[in-house]
């Protein structure tokens, strides 16, 4: 796991919207500038069109937006949160300029399909076609290639060079060789004709026109780059739908009467009404009410959770049953669903190792092109190849080198993973998560919460020979109902649910260490340790005996009853194994983990656990203290283990921020969360497989990615450098490439929990 450096006290955050961005060489040279200022730690997403900044007080936000817009881009200061639903104008303004790049590339479209047609049918080349190509190319040229032409002059003007450069280089080059041609060649001339050809020949070019390359390259990059916006938004909208699943409005009590107002509004402390069908305004804790809320928009889990008063509940969360009044506990940026969405943006804008390395090479690669464009250029010149020939061979290698699927690889496969966990419940903090999720080999579990449910349970009631069952139940669970012990709890519950109402007790006193003395029924009933009831000359039966012991030996807790001078039965508790454990673990053996189960329990208990859910013996750490989590994670790992592990108490923190890969239970403690590199919004250990699951499908889509961008620029330069490649099918390439990128990244859409 990373750590913030020490200093980082001492500095400020700030993340700003880019504009004007074109390709990753454009990210890469905002975050070297900005990097170049004293005291700043910028990363630049091109996907996100986001730059995360860290800098020290000495430097100023009009600082930071000055280098960028010095640098030949734009930069907005953040702007307040604004609810979700109120109008905020992100969606609008991209939409805006989706758009008009959707407008600019169909009139391109229009244009340039009668002069690539022109071009590859000789038969229709009548008389003066040349001069209609023309005519119809350089509204293309110059109107639809405009934006690539300014962010040349851009990057000239700063001594820098992106894949605009070539762009622009590459079709002001055909057209600019085609007007020669055209007024100073032959190429004007009436009843001028040439066929079409995919290779390059060795012929005089002051006959030869290339106005299909100009208007044919700038229409398919101009439709790649429209298709990877419009995909980069749907990787996006993950994001997006998240941050409106807030309720709109709420009903508040305000004197004792409901008044409707904006959810915004909402402060903490306020009391509101959430009727059936409603959605909870805010985090908050039941006052008053009874209902099952399904919460499977945030956590993914379709089954209801029964709350009443004192229950927590999640803003955005859906009241599926009786009217709830709730009182606001976090609102605004404080609510669960703000955070998730906060996670969820925070790791879109960070960067893995394998997008630095893409950076690296982006950075590098325009410089390098251009030399092997000039060096072909030179090359066919000094063989004795033609100008025309020498010409186009060089255009080519500039247009199928624009390696734009590089700079896409990395974030769009970022954008969806990390968009389609939040929708499943799985909130993964940073890209470099998932380069840890492909090495981990062992997953340390923690028992209690995370393999279990954290709470004491009525598991058994056995009645002494000749008793019935169910009286020493409701005797039991009546007597417990005045003590505030867990145990005490557990049987009571267990009580009510299995018998419904039980009588009253009076005579409560509760013997700490020991167990409670009641009157129920009007017997004198004692409830508590076996020595308990002996001290009262209550002894047990061998029947009785057999069963604690049975008991004890499965890990579980056992209290004794008696009443009348007898012992009358005896209870077991214990902290059940949720019901899905057992098929977690046999997710992650086929993951090619090792479980091992970490608890502060006794052994007994800790091997009964085991055995339900399948755990090895060996694989089992009990009697652990808080403070030695962490060790037990030390130890494997100097035994040349990887370790993941998931836990969710806040003596669990240390552990997690230990491990290699640390998962944290979105049911537990804020700090087990805060120190954990994946939350699972859902209490189900399922999560976990789900979650490495997913990590490492958005891995592989990531280096398949890279791979397919490489591999199209590696194995198509030289055949354009061979001049076996036209520039037309180079630029078609070339934009194939970024939409196929993007495209193999939405397949990470249809990632599926496994239920």
């Amino acid at each position: 796991m990373t750590t913030a450096p020490s200093s980082a006290a001492a500095t400020e955050k700030v993340e700003l919207q880019i504009g004007g961005m074109t390709c990753a060489s454009c990210a890469a040279r905002i975050e070297k500038k900005l990097n170049r200022l004293g005291g700043v730690t910028a990363s630049v997403n091109y996907a996100t069109e986001k730059a995360k900044i860290q800098f020290s007080p000495q430097i100023t936000l009009a600082d930071l937006i000055a280098t960028v817009e010095k640098t030949g881009y734009t930069a907005e200061a953040p702007q307040p949160d604004k609810p979700a639903g109120t109008g905020d104008d992100e969606p609008t303004r991209e939409e805006r300029a989706l758009a008009a790049l959707r407008t600019r590339t169909l009139v391109s479209a229009l244009l340039a399909v009668p002069v690539i047609v022109l071009a590859m049918v000789p038969a229709w080349q009548f008389t003066y076609w040349q001069w209609a190509s023309l005519a119809l190319a350089a509204p293309v040229v110059v109107w639809g290639a405009w934006p690539f032409h300014v962010a040349a002059w851009k990057n000239l003007r700063n001594a820098a060079a992106t894949m605009d450069t070539l762009v622009s280089v590459g079709t002001l080059a055909a057209f600019g060789w085609s007007l020669y041609a055209l007024f100073l060649g032959t190429a004007g001339e009436a009843g001028m004709t040439h066929p079409f050809s995919l290779t390059v020949e060795r012929a005089s070019g002051t006959g030869n026109v290339y106005l299909e390359v100009a208007a044919g390259v700038t229409t398919f990059i101009l439709a790649g780059r429209y298709f990877e916006h419009r995909a980069k938004r749907r990787a996006g909208s993950a994001l997006r739908a998240l941050l409106e699943l807030g309720a709109k409005d709420v009903a508040v009590l305000r004197d004792g009467r409901e008044t409707r107002i904006p959810a915004e509004q909402l402060a903490v402390g306020d009391e509101f009404v959430v009727r059936p069908g409603e959605k909870i305004a805010t985090d908050g804790i039941v006052t008053d009410g009874t209902s099952a809320v399904d919460a499977s928009l945030l956590t993914g889990e379709s089954v209801p959770v029964e709350v009443g008063p004192g229950d927590a509940v999640t803003g955005a969360t859906v009241n599926a049953g009786g009217r709830l009044v709730v009182r606001a506990t976090r609102v605004g940026a404080d609510t669960q669903l703000a955070q998730m969405a906060r996670l969820v943006e925070d790791a879109q804008n960070g960067k893995a190792e394998v997008q630095r390395l893409a950076d690296r090479v982006s950075a590098i690669f325009v410089p390098v092109v251009i030399a092997l464009a000039v060096a072909t250029l030179g090359f066919w010149l000094g063989t004795g190849g033609t100008v025309a020939a020498a010409f186009t061979a060089a255009v080519a290698v500039l247009i199928i080198a624009c390696p734009c699927a590089l700079g896409l690889a990395t974030p769009t496969a970022l954008l969806v993973g990390t968009g389609r966990g939040a929708q499943l419940g799985i909130l993964i903090k940073g890209p470099e998560v998932l380069e840890s999720t492909h090495r981990i080999d062992t997953i340390v579990l923690d028992k209690t919460g995370t393999v279990t449910t954290g709470h004491m349970s009525l598991i058994e009631v056995i009645a002494a020979e000749g008793e019935d069952h169910d009286a020493v139940l409701r005797l039991a669970g009546a007597a417990e109902s005045g003590s505030e012990h867990p145990i005490a709890h557990a049987i009571t519950r267990g009580a009510t649910e299995r018998l419904g109402d039980l009588p009253a007790a009076s005579g409560f006193a509760n013997l700490a260490g020991l167990g409670v003395r009641a009157t129920v029924d009007g017997h004198e009933v004692l409830i508590g340790r076996p020595a308990f009831l002996a001290e009262h000359d209550m002894t047990q039966p061998e029947d009785l005996l057999a069963a604690r012991d049975a008991a004890e030996a499965e890990g579980r807790t056992v209290v004794a009853i008696g009443w009348g001078g007898r012992a009358r039965g005896v209870l077991a508790v214990a902290d059940t194994v949720k019901p899905t454990s057992a098929e977690a673990i046999g997710q992650l053996r086929a993951l090619g983990l090792r479980p091992v189960l970490l608890t502060g329990d006794n052994a007994t208990v800790a091997a009964a656990v085991a055995r339900t859910i399948d755990i090895d013996p060996s694989d089992v750490i009990a009697d652990v203290l808080p403070a030695d989590k962490v060790d037990v994670v030390k130890r494997l790992q100097a035994q040349g283990k990887v370790v993941a592990m998931v836990g969710d108490g806040v003596n669990d923190a240390a552990a997690l921020a230990q491990a290699d890969l640390g998962l944290a239970m979105g049911t537990g403690a804020d700090v087990a969360i805060e120190a954990s590199d994946l939350t699972l919004v859902r209490g189900d250990l399922r999560a976990a497989a789900d979650a490495i699951r997913l990590s490492r499908a958005t891995l592989r889509t990531i280096k398949g990615n890279l791979f397919w961008a490489f591999a199209y620029n590696l194995a198509a330069l030289p055949l354009a450098a061979t001049g076996l490649l036209n520039p037309m099918i180079a630029g078609a390439a070339m934009a194939f490439s970024s939409v196929f990128v993007v495209s193999n990244s939405l397949r990470l859409r249809g990632f599926k929990a496994t239920r």
